[in-house]
């Protein structure tokens, strides 16, 4: 009995995991759910955050520079022979022991500045970290609805797909039975036959397509390969005509609010930083030295603790450090650091050429694209009115069978050019109000 309690026991735990991996596997994912889940699992993103980190422990460092250093030294000496006493500096012929104890501390009071455009220079790079870290979670963002769209399309492409085999196979009956009626030769049915069969590879292929962008958005998401996940399709409310702002005011608020250019502005600030670090090697070095220290000596009378009250010394001082030739190291850091002020003065030019250029094309494919729209939906309505036309002739035996073909995959590329229109303004839109400052949201 006892036994039997314990299988029952595990076969309840296995349905209730398999209930929850069921129900986990059919949850319905939308856009916001892909955004919010990969900024928190993306692995891109989490190496952008620890690079930040890791800048935040930089510019600490820097800023502890500035502190003393304290070190603390002992030592347990023998010698033999003739030698000076390292306590009282005697010369001996003897055997010594001798025990010394220091603390020891310096600090830098004046390098030149180095320090100080140190601490500067490293709060500019934590500073950069952080927008590299919202560039980053904003590429992210902008391959997970691409891929979203793309997924989407796919979808009714497979919906598109199946309803033409369903057609194709509802043709080959009716084929099938005028060839035995006698009324069209048998490459007119074996021709019909060919357009399912056509029809069935494209179904195939739709279907891969779909599957390999949920792998994409799997890996943006970093879920598990075996995971099985629905996405959420657009509601009917959606306004696919959207009507965009000029272009040049976009890119005037994209030039103030996209992370890219911030790095970009920061990274030519850190370059002169670089610089003032760099010339600061011209100057002298300044530093306040200290130390405590005392020992004991075999060869003195006194007891251990006599000794260290005795031996007991203090030190302070200060050291100058003036550099005179260094084979023209310094010149040649001043030099590579100006260099590197005009590379980083390029690179934001580059930066801004490019969120231009992603505006300007952004908007000219939104602009396209919208109507690219209106011509499609038109061109999708007058095929389909065609192609039902089409079919009742082929059902009274008014039209052959290649005509019918003809009208069929006419429809279907009216039906994926419209496809591609609505989700292509979807996206550009998005994109356009992302560069704004706008959450991307369907």
């Amino acid at each position: 009995m006892k036994r039997f309690l314990i299988i029952l026991s595990i076969l309840i735990s296995q349905i209730a995991l398999a209930q929850e991996v069921g129900y986990e596997s059919s949850k319905v994912w939308s856009l916001e759910d892909c955004l919010e889940y990969a900024v928190e699992n993306n692995i891109t993103i989490k190496d952008a955050a620890l690079n930040k980190n890791q800048a935040a422990v930089d510019y600490s460092k820097a800023k502890s520079s500035r502190l003393p250093d304290l070190n603390g030294t002992a030592s347990q000496t023998f010698s033999n022979g003739n030698s000076i006493d390292p306590i009282t500096s005697d010369f001996v012929t003897d055997q010594i022991y001798s025990t010394n104890v220091s603390l020891s501390s310096s600090m830098t009071l004046f390098q030149g500045n180095q320090i100080n455009n140190q601490i500067d220079q490293n709060e500019l790079l934590l500073n950069q970290s952080v927008f590299l870290e919202e560039e980053t979670k904003n590429n992210i963002m902008v391959s997970i609805l691409e891929n979203y769209l793309q997924i989407l399309y796919a979808k009714e492409g497979i919906i598109i797909a199946e309803n033409n085999l369903t057609a194709s196979e509802k043709e080959v009956e009716r084929a099938k039975a005028r060839l035995d009626a006698g009324s069209i030769a048998l490459s007119d049915y074996t021709e019909a036959q060919s357009q399912a069969a056509t029809n069935k590879y494209a179904i195939i292929t739709a279907k891969n397509t779909y599957q390999q962008y949920i792998i994409t958005l799997k890996q943006l998401l970093e879920l598990d390969p075996t995971q099985n996940i629905e996405i959420q399709t657009l509601g009917d409310d959606i306004d696919y005509l959207n009507l965009e702002l000029d272009k040049m005011t976009i890119y005037n608020k994209a030039l103030g609010i996209l992370p890219e250019v911030n790095v970009s502005k920061i990274g030519v600030e850190a370059s002169e930083k670089d610089l003032d670090i760099a010339k600061g090697g011209f100057l002298p070095t300044l530093s306040l030295t200290s130390s405590l220290g005392s020992g004991y000596t075999s060869v003195n009378d006194n007891n251990f603790s006599d000794q260290f009250n005795v031996n007991f010394n203090q030190r302070i001082g200060l050291s100058l450090n003036i550099p005179i030739f260094n084979r023209n190291q310094t010149k040649a850091s001043v030099q590579t650091a100006q260099i590197n002020i005009e590379k980083a003065q390029i690179n934001q030019q580059t930066v801004q050429k490019e969120v231009y250029k992603k505006v300007e094309t952004a908007y000219q494919n939104a602009t396209s694209a919208q109507e690219q729209l209106i011509a499609s939906e038109a061109s999708k309505l007058a095929a389909e009115q065609t192609y039902k036309l089409a079919q009742k002739k082929y059902e009274l035996g008014a039209l052959s069978t290649t005509d019918l073909v003809i009208s069929q995959n006419t429809y279907t590329n009216a039906q994926q050019n419209y496809l591609q229109a609505k989700y292509l303004s979807v996206l550009y839109h998005q994109l356009l109000q992302f560069y704004q400052g706008n959450d991307i949201k369907l």
